[in-house]
């Protein structure tokens, strides 16, 4: 597991929204306050993933400002980017005042005052959220031209935004599996992610680095990958084609960013996942082995369970009934 984690059921009832407010204004220094203060409920993880923070949310509707005497008195000089799951936010910020909803980012920049308040304060369901924090002077975008940015809606829905949300998420939800080992990769990649999705808004991707544009290509490439297991057809000659690159330069950059593993070794490890967690899905415990292998691309029954049992160290029927065993 990565990262620390608060959750206010184990703070007494009368001290959860004191502890909870003093746990943000330590991540992200602002005042908080909320309606629901007296019967408060909140969950956080932060995750320290290099020089960049996630902070993944979920609590009852507060507000959070940032004033200009707290400007003046401490700057962490940060940007803000924050990802809404759940709920609606209103922000006023860099003089702009925007409404955000499920699935929308917003970037906010710690020399600035802002005052980010929920939608409805009165409501009862959760505001959920993955929020990240990276030093501005790690940014090669000057920030007169982030300024442009700020206190906007930024779209998630396609290109690198889709991208960068799917990470967020991804992260986020492989929190209890990943390792303090994973941290300065991942922290990489996210940082790699963020920069050319705001130089692609800015128009300003000469900025990027090669080495930035070489990542973010290969973290394009594994979201085609996942997003097409199924797909008999996928191979490293329809990637490459998908992505407007040579052959040879999809092989190139693959190896260099993914510690040596092919693309074609890459694609086959993905599909014994899915075919892994298939077979520990009580709700599938009546389809077939084969079935569940033709299912992830893998025809002759023999040589999914070779490769199975080479990744895994049993076979798919044993790791079926050891798995379902263990079910509640």
């Amino acid at each position: 597991m990565i990262g620390t984690a608060f959750r206010s059921e184990d703070v007494p009832a009368e001290d959860r929204f004191d502890a909870w407010r003093e746990l943000l204004e330590r991540a992200r220094p602002s005042h908080a306050i909320s309606a629901h203060a007296s019967d408060f409920w909140a969950e956080c993880r932060l995750m320290e993933l290099g020089p960049v923070t996630v902070l993944s949310l979920s609590s009852l509707p507060t507000r959070y400002r940032r004033s200009p005497k707290m400007v003046r008195q401490s700057d962490p000089e940060l940007y803000h980017l924050s990802l809404l799951l759940d709920g609606g936010l209103a922000l006023e910020h860099a003089g702009r005042t925007g409404m955000f909803g499920s699935r929308d980012l917003h970037l906010v920049d710690s020399s600035q005052p802002y005052d980010l308040r929920p939608a409805d304060d009165r409501a009862s369901c959760a505001v959920k959220g993955v929020g990240v924090d990276l030093p501005k002077a790690l940014l090669p975008v000057p920030p007169r031209r982030v300024q442009e940015l700020l206190g906007r809606g930024l779209s998630a829905q396609d290109g690198l935004g889709a991208l960068l949300t799917e990470f967020l998420v991804g992260v986020n939800r492989q929190a209890d599996a990943l390792q303090p080992s994973d941290a300065p990769r991942l922290g990489t990649v996210l940082l790699d992610l963020l920069t050319a999705w705001l130089a692609s808004l800015l128009d300003a991707e000469a900025m990027l680095s090669p080495e930035t544009r070489q990542r973010v290509t290969v973290e394009r490439v594994h979201a085609f990958i996942r997003r097409n297991l199924r797909d008999p057809e996928l191979a490293p000659p329809a990637i490459a084609a998908a992505h407007h690159i040579s052959l040879s330069y999809l092989y190139r950059i693959f190896q260099q960013q993914s510690q040596g593993e092919t693309v074609a070794a890459w694609i086959r490890s993905q599909r014994l996942e899915g075919a892994r967690r298939d077979l520990a899905d009580p709700s599938l415990r009546g389809t077939p082995i084969h079935a569940v292998a033709a299912h992830w691309c893998f025809p002759r029954a023999s040589d999914f369970t070779r490769a199975f049992r080479a990744a895994y160290g049993l076979s798919p029927k044993e790791h079926r009934s050891q798995a379902l065993s263990e079910q509640p």
